[in-house]
């Protein structure tokens, strides 16, 4: 597993706002949208292209093009789809996919509620969309769900690591696949309720607010 953290001074300030705990829920999405883009630069640096001979309004030159089939872009439900827009600004072109996965905050563990991806993904360029990479669980439930589902090559885009989550998701992943992490800061460590510290509070909430039934 390769991990790219992102120095950017655009990036460390934009972190530094959505840090901040009166940032409010607008300010936040859109920072979040911006960073993403940002990211999403830097992850899609390595994507396949192909030659292709185009004509210009002066002459004939070759230039490259994404090659086939398009990547899929995958936001995990819910705080994933504030990301988004901000990576598909940047692939327009791209197919997008969900997976709906929550974690219990008592035992820490994943649960999937929802997915709806391609049967056969083999051959396609996935990336995984999660503000937080932070006890690891979730983003090794979809990982290992995309390489079940033929993915060899994927990349995970989020706002925040944590060191234990980035030591866990390395050992579970291992060599199986090509998989990447591009995140915006490695903090500290995570509290005794899995949250990473100094973090920036619960992404999800800080997007949408709290809902009440």
């Amino acid at each position: 597993m390769r991990v790219t953290v992102v120095d950017h001074p655009l990036i460390a300030h934009k972190l530094t706002l959505l840090r901040d705990e009166r940032t409010p829920s607008p300010v936040f999405r859109q920072l979040v949208d911006e960073l993403v883009t940002l990211l999403a630069y830097e992850a899609t640096r390595d994507m396949v292209v192909e030659p292709v001979q185009i004509t210009t309004p002066i002459g004939t030159t070759t230039g490259v093009r994404l090659v086939r089939p398009l990547p899929l872009v995958v936001p995990i439900l819910r705080a994933g789809l504030g990301m988004l827009e901000g990576m598909t600004r940047l692939l327009p072109t791209a197919e997008v996919g969900f997976l709906g996965m929550q974690r219990d905050e008592e035992t820490l563990k994943t649960i999937t509620y929802a997915h709806r991806l391609p049967e056969d993904v083999s051959g396609r360029e996935c990336f995984l969309l999660d503000p937080m990479l932070a006890t690891g669980g979730t983003l090794i439930t979809a990982i290992n769900y995309l390489l079940s589902l033929g993915a060899r090559d994927v990349t995970v885009i989020c706002l925040l690591s944590s060191p234990e989550g980035m030591h866990i998701l390395g050992e579970a992943i291992g060599d199986r696949a090509n998989v990447k992490v591009v995140t915006a800061a490695v903090d500290e460590r995570l509290n005794d309720k899995g949250y990473i510290v100094p973090g920036l509070g619960d992404a999800g909430d800080r997007l949408y607010g709290v809902a009440s039934g």
